[in-house]
């Protein structure tokens, strides 16, 4: 499907928590995003394309900065990703089943995640990962979605590059 509404998605192979340096597989194309200011959340994001060109599978990884004190409810960040996800495919006419919010690991993170399948008609049309964690002073969060079949065939390598992150804690 050529036009499916992709919400935020992350995803990478090495990543410092001060730097958030990726290094993505072949065949992945770096979208450029803006630089984000001092103390402000950081971005990532890369595509896997099909045959044709079009988005199978886009990555993104987020690393927000947080004050080395502040505890924050990974469970709770999910669920408020994860409404608003959805409530996006609904207002387009797609309905979402997502599996329980249950503990996962992010690299070398401990982590929560949760699966959404994306429904049109009934038909599985896209699919996507939500994941958090943090580290001392930064939470970080990586979502990938798909088309149905693009997110079968990149899960693995995906979840590749999700095992090998690396994320040092911040000074």
């Amino acid at each position: 499907m050529k036009c499916l509404p992709w919400a935020l998605v992350f995803c990478a192979a090495r990543a410092l928590a001060d730097d958030s340096v990726i290094v993505w597989p072949p065949g992945w194309q770096v979208e450029a995003l803006p630089a984000a200011p001092a103390n402000q959340a950081h971005r990532q994001r890369a595509v896997k394309a099909d045959d044709h060109g079009d988005p199978a599978m886009v990555v993104e990884l987020t690393r927000t900065p947080v004050a080395a004190d502040h505890q924050v409810n990974l469970s709770g960040v999910l669920l408020e990703m994860r409404k608003a996800m959805q409530i996006d495919f609904s207002k387009g006419g797609y309905q979402s089943v997502c599996n329980s919010i249950h503990p996962g690991t992010l690299g070398n993170l401990t982590a929560m995640e949760t699966t959404c399948k994306v429904l049109l008609n009934g038909g599985h049309v896209m699919t996507q990962t939500l994941v958090a964690a943090t580290a001392q002073g930064s939470a970080w969060s990586l979502t990938y979605a798909g088309s149905a079949q693009g997110y079968s065939d990149n899960e693995t390598a995906v979840k590749g590059i999700r095992d090998s992150l690396i994320f040092s804690p911040q000074p």
